[in-house]
């Protein structure tokens, strides 16, 4: 009896002394964040997002409004050409696994065009964001873990570009596309024809510097 008290105790005080989890490895998130950007300048606005996730599952109005960019009042540089990265926010898309492939129906008010696309999103897409919900940044453990971000950049011409963000927030291109123009134009035919307005400093970029097609 007394030897079975002393592997007691001996098992109690080795349970004590076992370190606590670092609150960094907190439980993954069981959702996914979705968002969009565009060139600078280059004003335009998502009508509708939809997914379909690796089950097999539909989600639809996951995503829908002002894409990410920023457009300098003055006008003095030419700041739309190639890619800057992907904009920052998003929505979340809660009870989605990842992500099969990815639909798209934006206005590109610059061109007064509506483009459309489904993306076929990579596994290697699909291997970033899982290192991403369960990984920290190997340059900063105590940051965290960041969650799952895709974001999707859109350009006139319906040039598309992928990017997933690593454990450490940093966006990695993952694919491109090329959207085909909507027949029926903004809002599929119910806006009559309507876009959204330019902004004025959009106006005033695309008179002095244009649009860059080819450099997205």
């Amino acid at each position: 009896m007394k030897r079975l008290r002393i592997a007691l105790l001996a098992l109690l005080a080795g349970c004590q002394a076992a370190p606590a989890p670092h609150p960094s490895l907190k439980a993954p998130p069981d959702w996914w964040q979705l968002g969009f950007t565009v060139p600078d300048c280059m004003d335009a606005w998502v009508e509708w997002a939809a997914t379909e996730d690796i089950q097999g599952q539909m989600f639809n109005r996951i995503g829908s409004g002002l894409p990410a960019y920023n457009c300098p009042g003055n006008n003095s540089t030419e700041v739309a050409r190639g890619w800057q990265g992907p904009g920052v926010g998003g929505r979340q898309v809660p009870g989605a696994d990842l992500p099969k492939r990815i639909y798209v129906r934006w206005q590109s008010i610059v061109e007064r065009k509506t483009y459309r696309a489904w993306i076929e999103i990579p596994e290697q897409a699909r291997t970033l964001m899982r290192a991403s919900q369960t990984q920290t940044c190997p340059n900063d453990p105590d940051f965290g873990i960041p969650g799952i971000s895709i974001h999707l950049g859109l350009a006139p011409g319906g040039a598309i570009v992928v990017w997933v963000r690593d454990p450490c927030l940093k966006p990695i291109e993952v694919a491109r596309d090329q959207a085909e123009e909507e027949p029926l134009g903004p809002h599929q035919g119910e806006s009559k024809g309507h876009y959204y307005p330019q902004k004025e400093a959009s106006k005033r970029y695309i008179e002095r510097f244009g649009i860059p097609y080819g450099s997205w």
